[in-house]
């Protein structure tokens, strides 16, 4: 089953043109409970700020917020996704971009907004998908083991000297019928 990100979006995001002060995007992050703004130009999405943000560009640097514009501490470029993507891709430019949130932007407007924790709260069992699906993707398929024990693929019986034949784990038996017919 394919999760969407219009799915499981946050629908509800709170923007902030980029020339307002670092003053009134903190009053506005406290008054909506919100720890991230998205950042406008013009009504379109150019930036973002988190409640990490002003820790680290602000507090930790002892600026005055009121004499700081938001566009000097938004993070750019913004990275973004669409709603009818899924949230494997969403996972991955995440991952990529080393972000936990990530603007939903349609027709250059905002639309939503996902975070790991929108992902995560689909289901806990989906981030183990996820991440295994990830990996897949980003590793060759390749087998390492020479032998195992299994169920042969042919026969359907237990083995404890499977070899893997054109794709298949067979047992002794089913190799040596393979060989013959060859």
């Amino acid at each position: 089953m394919v999760v969407l990100v219009k799915d499981i979006m946050t629908r509800s995001v709170v923007t902030v043109d980029e020339n307002r002060t670092v003053k009134y995007a903190g009053e506005l992050m406290k008054k909506t409970r919100k720890g991230t703004l998205i950042v406008t130009r013009k009504n379109r999405p150019v930036g973002i700020v988190t409640d990490s943000d002003m820790i680290r560009k602000v507090i930790s640097k002892n600026a005055k917020p009121s004499e700081l514009r938001v566009k000097m501490i938004m993070s750019k470029p913004l990275v973004t996704i669409k709603p009818s993507d899924d949230i494997v891709e969403a996972t991955r430019k995440m991952k990529r971009s080393n972000i936990k949130r990530l603007p939903v932007v349609e027709g250059g407007k905002i639309v939503g907004i996902i975070s790991l924790t929108d992902i995560a709260r689909t289901s806990p069992e989906m981030l183990d998908l996820l991440e295994y699906r990830l990996k897949m993707r980003e590793a060759p398929f390749e087998i390492k083991e020479k032998v195992t024990s299994g169920v042969c693929d042919s026969c359907g019986n237990y083995s404890q000297d499977l070899q893997n034949v054109r794709d298949q784990w067979l047992c002794e038996s089913c190799r040596d019928e393979l060989e013959a017919e060859y």
